[in-house]
């Protein structure tokens, strides 16, 4: 056989192994699941073994931050890798999801993968890039819950969500040819309001002694928009619904959550709940005992709904590792924002202040990112699709606006994004004032439109908690050279409204 020859056959079956070297994907997209809840961000109270585990055998992104601080927005940007202004996805309440833009599974299916999602993406029913889909119908419910599949079928199963979002994962893991490549996203409904678990974990969390907050009883000095949120625990989290503390069986059987559970689910959560209520009618309390008696419930219902889904991370690891899957395949959990435990006083998220705005991402690939591995690199959740479109060995399209981090995740950069760019839209549920701003890392200016017209500017290396507004005894210098650097972003990611607020004066 002639050299030419052999040189031809060895470049296509070279050619062949690479392509089926191409990395698989399993996504995993939790919801208001806080970074401060995570046992490999440092809690010392939340019980995240899975979670832990993915940090430890790959990097903690401690610098992640997403681009719109509220659930559906967040998972159009990750579908898009488009601020929400490009993407046509702003808030939960007036926008809909135009599925025949591009998204990154589409690209990805052009080039062999088999692509799913699989459980919560609340952007309506009818999905487009991927060749399976089982979602849940709108926010879906913790038990018992509605998804609709592909060719519009709704299906109802019975069970707790976590578990059976899983086991349809599994299944669809099942059903591949491994050799091809594949993208699974998966997105939990945990740990959404009302952060109900499942009865099984029960007790999990109830024993452990919550520190609160330094700014729990914050009093929001300088800062308008937070004096005027309605997401306080005193006195927005409401004891029925919030916290399960009905006053018969009969009430408690009327909320939607309840009305969807069979007999054997229904009677665990009464055993559970109703000697919490007789306690809680034996202490009479009020004021700030009451307000903290809250808070302590919260963080653990809350926590006790997060075992489920950290257990059910788990059940994918242990399915990748049984299957010779974890070499070749990337695993990235991350939430669709951050989320407030207690600071300021509050739960939800929304705001730019670091809790809500600031999400954990951790991310295993063990051909790519060395074990523990813990970075400072500033990204966002917007450059997850140019980023996954990288390592497919996909060129980002033109429209994308999100920068690849496949460089920070080699270790070859340790700074990322030079700036921060937000812009939350909402202007009805939970009070908060739209806004937008920019972080350099150091200092972040906020500006609040519609409810409250305002400039926030914060410190953060000397006031990390953002409880002192400096805007009004800043240098002019600082104030100039950080207006410069939002102007310089809005006109980046071409945010007209943005722009026209931000030329307006005050």
């Amino acid at each position: 056989m002639k050299k030419s020859a052999l040189f031809f056959i060895f470049c296509v079956a070279h050619v062949i192994v690479f392509a089926q070297k191409k990395p698989n994907m399993v996504i995993i997209i939790s919801d208001d699941h806080a970074y401060q809840a995570i046992g490999a961000y440092g809690s010392q109270f939340a019980h995240t073994p899975n979670i832990d585990k993915i940090a430890s055998t790959g990097v903690r992104m401690d610098r992640a931050y997403v681009t719109n601080s509220i659930c559906s927005p967040s998972r159009a940007t990750l579908l898009t890798g488009k601020y929400s202004h490009k993407n046509g996805f702003k808030d939960n309440e007036t926008s809909n999801f135009d599925h025949s833009q591009d998204l990154f599974v589409k690209d990805l299916q052009k080039v062999g993968y088999k692509t799913a999602w699989i459980g919560k993406q609340h952007l309506g029913n009818e999905p487009q890039g991927f060749d399976y889909f089982s979602v849940l119908v709108g926010q879906g419910t913790y038990f018992n819950p509605t998804f609709i599949n592909k060719g519009n079928q709704r299906e109802a199963v019975e069970g707790y969500v976590s578990d059976i979002v899983t086991d349809k994962a599994t299944r669809w893991l099942d059903s591949l040819d491994k050799n091809n490549p594949f993208c699974l996203i998966i997105g939990h409904k945990a740990t959404h309001r009302t952060w109900m678990p499942d009865p099984q974990d029960f007790g999990k969390n109830d024993h452990k002694k919550f520190q609160l907050p330094a700014n729990f009883y914050d009093h929001y000095e300088d800062r308008l928009s937070a004096a005027g949120q309605e997401m306080s625990i005193d006195k927005d989290m409401q004891m029925a619904y919030d916290l399960k503390m009905y006053e018969s069986t009969e009430k408690m059987k009327t909320e939607r959550s309840f009305a969807r559970m069979n007999e054997k689910q229904l009677t665990s959560y009464m055993a559970y709940y109703k000697p919490i209520k007789e306690q809680l009618d034996m202490q009479k309390l009020s004021g700030k005992a009451l307000a903290e008696w809250k808070y302590r419930r919260y963080m653990i219902d809350y926590l006790n709904t997060a075992e489920s889904m950290d257990r059910n991370i788990g059940r994918v690891l242990d399915y990748l590792k049984e299957h010779n899957l974890e070499k070749n395949t990337l695993v990235m959990y991350v939430s669709d924002q951050g989320f407030y435990m207690g600071e300021h006083g509050w739960f939800d998220k929304r705001f730019m202040y670091e809790e809500s705005f600031r999400t954990p991402m951790v991310i295993q690939f063990p051909e790519l990112i060395a074990k523990g591995t813990i970075s400072n690199a500033k990204i966002m959740n917007v450059d997850i699709a140019p980023t996954l479109l990288e390592l497919a060995g996909v060129k980002k399209p033109a429209e994308m606006q999100g920068e690849s981090f496949v460089k920070v995740l080699k270790g070859q950069d340790k700074e990322g994004r030079e700036n921060l760019y937000y812009h939350y839209y909402e202007n009805g549920e939970h009070a908060v004032s739209p806004h937008f701003g920019v972080s350099d890392g150091r200092y972040k200016l906020i500006r609040f439109y519609k409810r409250v017209n305002a400039w926030e500017l914060y410190d953060l290396s000397e006031d990390p908690s953002e409880m002192k507004n400096i805007y009004g005894s800043a240098s002019s210098k600082t104030i100039n050279t950080l207006k410069k650097k939002l102007k310089k972003e809005i006109q980046k990611v071409d945010d007209k409204e943005a722009l026209t607020i931000f030329n307006q004066k005050l």
